[in-house]
């Protein structure tokens, strides 16, 4: 049970709602046509899954969280990081029980951006937080070491464009899983570096600070400072 409980801690997990609107349609994936000027990888090149169910995301989000997977570890070619969001995406389905995985995006140690949940379909990657952003997974181990420069370069030129597509808030503020959840997620050493990247912010700091988030409505806010049940 310990184990189990630390396995938790280092990765990105959270719990996400199972009910869907009965007169909800999901929005065909093949119709998304946008084109990058960095390796991107479509769901259907790396044998993603069909998603259980889809709800839509808002955007532009004003925040975007960082991840790490801790497991699957650092993947460094087509081959490998292809299995590792397969590998994502049957824990967070199967183990999880959850609609698909749970990134909007994940980015490789081969300079490659893959396609998750996209850029406009509600993701399932920080618990209490994924109405308001973007999550993006960094492969890898991050505790002790930085990605690779290729990978953490892809992870910056996604976020601008997502910015430059109206995807993303040019205000936005980016974080770390860990300052809205109690997580080691996305490990020290990618922490510290994402403390240099442009917009990153210091507020919220942990979960606790999140009823003071203005961009979290009102109404959703009272409900956390009146119950008192912020801490996962």
């Amino acid at each position: 049970m310990v184990y189990i409980f630390y396995l938790e801690l280092l990765m990105c997990t959270v719990t996400f709602a199972k009910s869907v609107p009965a007169d909800f349609k999901e929005e065909p994936l093949e119709n998304e046509v946008i084109t990058y000027d960095f390796p991107f990888v479509r769901r259907g090149k790396w044998n993603a899954r069909k998603p259980k169910h889809t709800l839509h995301l808002n955007v532009p989000v004003p925040y975007v969280v960082i991840h790490h997977s801790y497991s699957p570890p650092a993947c460094e070619d087509g081959i490998s990081c292809a299995q590792a969001m397969r590998s994502m995406q049957n824990y967070h389905m199967d183990e999880h029980e959850w609609w698909d995985i749970g990134y909007n995006f994940g980015i490789g140690g081969d300079g490659a951006a893959y396609e998750g949940r996209g850029w406009t379909v509600l993701g399932a990657h920080s618990l209490r937080f994924n109405n308001y952003s973007l999550g993006i997974c960094l492969i890898g181990d991050w505790r002790y070491k930085v990605p690779p420069a290729r990978q953490i370069k892809t992870a910056k030129e996604l976020i601008s464009t997502g910015v430059d597509l109206g995807f993303i808030k040019t205000d936005y503020k980016l974080i770390g899983h860990r300052q809205v959840r109690e997580t080691e997620c996305p490990g020290d050493a990618l922490y510290e570096e994402i403390k240099q990247w442009k917009n990153y912010s210091p507020f919220p700091a942990t979960v606790t600070d999140l009823p003071d988030v203005v961009e979290i409505p009102e109404s959703i806010r009272g409900q956390w400072k009146e119950n008192g049940t912020m801490k996962s």
